[in-house]
């Protein structure tokens, strides 16, 4: 994970931090009306882990993650590759929502690449 500026680092750890906000808004909501929250739980646990993978590799913090966790994360993540991938082709050149897209998109593989490192070594 060389080479990665510390612009893009502050902008994908802020990707993380916004996305994470509002999957947890999305979560209080569907408790509040009843709803099955069981992805939404899924990929936010997913967009923690990346985070903190994100902060590991970055700024040498630690993890609690196991080996499991960090591969389900990490599939979890991946997963969303396309829906993010087809949002930002639809959206309009330099509408801020495409700005917000790719910066997503290059946190979450920022967080994958740091989940393969991690568990290459391990």
């Amino acid at each position: 994970m060389e080479n990665i500026s510390d612009e893009e680092k502050l902008e994908s750890i802020q990707a993380f931090q916004s996305t994470i906000r509002k999957s947890e808004n999305a979560l209080t909501n569907l408790i509040q009306k009843g709803n099955n929250t069981t992805l939404i739980k899924k990929r936010l646990n997913a967009l923690y882990v990346g985070l903190a993978m994100l902060e590991k590799a970055w700024n040498q913090g630690a993890h609690h993650y196991t080996k499991e966790e960090l591969a389900e994360a990490r599939n979890v993540l991946m997963g969303l590759f396309p829906s993010l991938e087809n949002s930002y082709n639809k959206s309009k050149a330099g509408s801020p929502q495409k700005t917000l897209l790719r910066k997503r998109i290059k946190a979450f593989e920022l967080a994958v690449q740091a989940m393969d490192d991690h568990l290459a070594n391990k």
